[in-house]
């Protein structure tokens, strides 16, 4: 970067997004400092990007194209590759302009021909289109297979905790930490694009699975978002939030703000969460530990995931937390509740089961999350189940939720 400029603006400038004079300086800046791009720190319309590169004779980006072109250098799986061309299609169907004019109209010279010939504009939005659809077929499949595998990890009743954050917060270095995977980490925007898993052993709550995601950031444009929905699934379909926010970041408060909103967006912002205070070892002050501000608040951990400090602590954390929101209960279920037993094998709630002359003897293990709607089934099967759970029977076993205060 050879330079910037700043601008207070009460209303976008439809013609420049920024005034007429701002637009003169940054002509002159850019001469002056022989700058080949213009970077444009927010979302600019088609109209106002063509004009600002008319106007200043150089190349221009806004916000999102910056974003989709670090999305694009980073993606390494394959269906990265289809999600970030998906999204750039998407950027770059509204920004295709009227560069053929100097091609004329063709004229149909026969009876049955329609006249005025296609322009090269609309022979190039008739491609785009095609290829948008091919690449969403594409990740139709790639999606449906996604959730094939999650309900295999649903059947298996390992409980699903994912790292959410701002981008370069440190979390493929934590994940790194907590799993021994020696996944890629890298100090730059958006160094993980494809979620990685890994199993974890030797927790309070059992065995789980952990899955590192994708960054968020502030405006994370809403093609990204839609293109991305499959990787985002992970951190929508989780019983923990691992929220990871860089500790010496000035700007840390904003960031958690940012990352809130992001998971609101994609129907997230109501799982549970634990807050992870990472690169202590950038502060002088603190101190790994764990710790609850409010009774009904988050656990904060405070760790440093590239020295290792702090993740026993975190592990025990939420092994704490995933062991308070799943129910692990034997119940006898009578041979006249069917269609209870079918719902609790179609939600995937049945660790073992035995059957006997009475009914059934059913081991579950869910989210609690899973199990609370059932309470309303009809046919009595609901308020039985619910029954059940509150006053299990003899020879049952339930882990009834602990509140654990540091």
């Amino acid at each position: 970067m050879v330079g910037t400029l700043t601008a207070r603006l009460d209303k976008p400038n439809p013609r420049y997004f920024i005034g007429t004079g701002k637009a003169e300086e940054l002509k002159a800046q850019k001469q002056a400092l022989d700058a080949d791009l213009i970077l444009v720190n927010h979302t600019l319309s088609p109209v106002q990007e063509r004009n600002l590169e008319k106007f200043t004779e150089c190349r221009v980006v806004d916000r999102t194209g910056l974003i989709l072109d670090i999305f694009a250098q980073r993606a390494r799986s394959h269906e990265g590759k289809l999600q970030v061309e998906l999204a750039q299609l998407k950027h770059l169907s509204t920004r295709l302009v009227r560069g053929w004019t100097h091609l004329e109209r063709q004229r149909g010279g026969a009876i049955g021909l329609r006249g005025p010939g296609e322009t090269q504009l609309e022979i190039d939005r008739r491609l785009l289109g095609a290829r948008v659809k091919q690449l969403q077929k594409r990740l139709d499949k790639v999606e449906v297979q996604r959730a094939q595998a999650r309900r295999s990890r649903e059947r298996s009743a390992l409980p699903l905790v994912a790292l959410v954050g701002y981008t370069n917060a440190g979390k493929s270095t934590l994940f790194n930490a907590m799993t021994g995977a020696g996944v890629y980490a890298a100090d730059q925007l958006f160094a993980t694009l494809d979620p990685t898993l890994r199993r974890i052993d030797g927790l309070e709550c059992g065995p789980i699975v952990l899955a590192d995601t994708v960054g968020f950031i502030r405006d994370l444009p809403h093609d990204l978002v839609a293109a991305f929905r499959s990787t985002l699934a992970e951190a929508r379909e989780a019983d923990l939030l691992l929220h990871v926010i860089d500790a010496s970041d000035p700007e840390r408060d904003t960031r958690i703000a940012d990352v809130e909103r992001v998971l609101a967006e994609i129907g997230a912002a109501d799982l549970p969460q634990v807050l992870v205070f990472n690169k202590i070892d950038r502060l002088q002050s603190d101190v790994p530990r764990v710790e609850r501000f409010e009774q009904d608040g988050p656990l904060r951990a405070w760790v440093s995931a590239r020295d290792g400090i702090g993740i026993g602590s975190l592990l025990e954390a939420v092994g704490q937390a995933l062991a308070s929101e799943r129910v692990h209960q034997v119940l006898q279920v009578p041979a006249t509740s069917g269609r209870l037993r079918a719902r609790l094998h179609e939600l995937g709630m049945v660790a073992s089961e035995q059957a006997d002359e009475s009914g059934w003897r059913i081991e579950i293990d869910a989210p609690r999350s899973l199990i609370e709607p059932l309470f309303g089934m009809p046919g009595g099967h609901g308020a039985w189940l619910k029954g059940a759970l509150l006053a299990p029977t003899d020879g049952a076993t339930y882990n009834h939720s602990k509140d654990t205060h540091y």
